[in-house]
C-alpha cells in the first residue's frame, strides 16, 4: 500500500510501488517510476521519463526528471535513473538526457545530494556519492563511485573524477581528477591524495604507500604525466595504483589536473 496526501497531483500513468509516501502538494508525472519505499516528503515535481529507485527520500522543493538546460535540446525522449536509497535534499536539481549525450542521466545507489546541488543531463554518477551545498555538476561527467564534491563547486562538462577523490570545498575543476586526488583551490588544483578516505575505507597501509609512491612519481618523475603514468604500468602491483594508471590512459575529453 502507498500513501498519497490528498493534495498531491498523480499523473494517469505514473507507477507507484508498494509503501511509498507521497506529501502534501507534490506533483508526479505520467512517465515515473517510483520504486517500493520511496517517499516525496512535500511540493516535490518528478516530472520526464524518470525512476527512482527503491527507498529513496526525496526532500521538499527538488525538481527531478526536468529537461535539460540545454540549448540544443530539441524535446527528444530521453531519460532519468536515480537507484536505491538516495538521500536528495531541499532544492535538488537532477535533469533528463539529451540525445548528443547518450539520452540518459543515471545516479547510483546510496548517495547524499544537498540542498541546492545541481545533477546536468548526461552525467553518471556512481555510488555512495556525496554532493554538498549549491555544486553542480555540469553535463557530461563521469562521477564515479565513492566521489566527495564540496560545497559551492563547480565541475566543468565532460570532466572525470575518478573513485575515491575529494573536491574541497569552493573549487572549480575543469579537468579530470585522478582516484583518490585531494583537490583544493578555486581554480581547484590536484594537492594531494585523499588519505583520509582511504583510512575510513580500511584500505591496507602497504595500498597507501604505494599510492603516495606513484603519486610522487606523477609528480616528480621524468617526462610527461601520461609517460610516467604508463611507467608506473609496470612498476607496481597495488590494485589501487594500477586503478589510477587505467584511469589516466584512458578515454577523456579533457586534460587532467596534475600534481601541484
Amino acid at each position: 500500500m502507498s500513501g498519497v496526501h490528498p493534495s498531491a497531483v498523480i499523473e494517469n500513468g505514473a507507477v507507484i510501488g508498494d509503501g511509498c509516501v507521497i506529501g502534501p502538494f507534490c506533483l508526479v508525472g505520467p512517465d515515473v517510476v517510483l520504486g517500493q519505499g520511496v517517499v516525496l516528503k512535500s511540493h516535490v515535481v518528478v516530472t520526464g521519463d524518470t525512476h527512482i529507485g527503491d527507498e529513496t527520500v526525496v526532500f521538499p522543493f527538488a525538481v527531478i526528471g526536468e529537461i535539460p538546460q540545454d540549448l540544443k535540446f530539441g524535446g527528444e525522449k530521453t531519460r532519468l535513473r536515480i537507484g536505491k536509497r538516495n538521500r536528495i535534499r531541499e532544492h535538488v536539481t537532477m535533469n533528463t538526457g539529451t540525445a548528443g549525450g547518450g539520452g540518459e542521466t543515471r545516479v547510483g545507489d546510496d548517495g547524499l545530494f544537498m540542498a541546492g546541488c545541481h545533477i546536468a543531463h548526461d552525467a553518471q554518477l556512481g555510488n555512495r556519492v556525496i554532493i554538498v551545498n549549491s555544486s553542480a555538476v555540469a553535463g557530461h561527467c563521469i562521477i564515479e563511485d565513492d566521489v566527495i564534491v564540496g560545497g559551492l563547486c563547480g565541475i566543468h562538462q565532460f570532466v572525470r573524477i575518478g573513485q575515491g577523490a575529494i573536491i574541497g570545498a569552493l573549487s572549480m575543476v575543469t579537468n579530470d581528477v585522478v582516484p583518490h586526488g585531494l583537490v583544493m583551490g578555486p581554480r581547484g588544483k590536484l594537492d594531494g591524495l585523499n588519505l583520509v578516505g582511504l583510512k575510513r575505507k580500511g584500505v591496507a597501509r602497504a595500498d597507501i604507500t604505494a599510492l603516495r609512491a606513484a603519486f610522487q612519481m606523477l609528480k616528480d618523475g621524468e617526462g610527461t604525466f601520461y609517460d610516467r603514468a604508463e611507467r608506473l604500468a609496470g612498476e607496481s602491483d597495488s590494485a589501487y595504483v594500477q586503478q589510477m594508471v587505467a584511469f589516466i590512459l584512458g578515454e577523456t575529453d579533457r586534460n587532467f589536473l596534475t600534481p601541484s
